[in-house]
């Protein structure tokens, strides 16, 4: 499997991913991504440069997206002076479920976050999904606290605020790196 940046053209692939990871996320119970993700924002995010796909052949496996800039209100001023990369949007494709992809993903994004001078991967996990906390402590984060106010919408209620974090650090995932970042060797 490899690893390539997102392109603008896969901005129609990328949003019907996200529907199918919310339609299977209702049917577990989870009112996660239930609103639709606004294209122009996801663009943007492409355009940056922090939006990653995981190829298997022509499939697109997983995706997500990795910045150095964290979501407006959710860390402290403190963390944040703290060199840190933030993970979003991970999304593994069901016909890939079960074979750790996203926890190779993780550790993929461990390694570019180090490699780039981070400290800490941090994540803001769905408030709601107790089973994708359970997941990312699994997977080596430590919950850092649960921010539920001060959401997009008028300073309501926060819907994806478990902060979680680990630290960066240097991993072998067994991907095929097509983004260019230079090895560590």
């Amino acid at each position: 499997m490899k690893i390539i940046f997102a392109s603008p053209d896969d901005v129609a692939k990328l949003l019907a991913f996200r529907e199918e990871a919310a339609a299977w996320l209702t049917r577990l119970g989870s009112d996660q991504w239930q609103r639709p993700y606004p294209a122009d924002r996801l663009l943007a995010t492409i355009e940056s440069g922090s939006v990653f796909m995981v190829m298997d052949g022509d499939a697109t496996a997983a995706t997500i997206t990795l910045a150095p800039d964290a979501e407006e209100g959710l860390w402290t001023e403190q963390e944040l002076s703290q060199p840190s990369s933030f993970v979003t949007k991970l999304t593994v494709s069901r016909t890939h479920a079960g074979q750790n992809i996203g926890g190779r993903l993780l550790d993929w994004a461990g390694d570019r976050a180090y490699r780039n001078g981070a400290e800490w991967l941090r994540l803001d996990a769905w408030t709601t999904n107790e089973a994708l906390q359970r997941y990312y402590l699994r997977q080596g984060f430590q919950h850092m606290r649960t921010v539920r106010e001060g959401g997009a919408v008028n300073g309501g209620p926060r819907v994806s605020g478990w902060l979680a974090q680990r630290p960066a650090g240097p991993a072998n995932p067994g991907f095929e790196d097509a983004t260019g970042l230079p090895s560590l060797a």
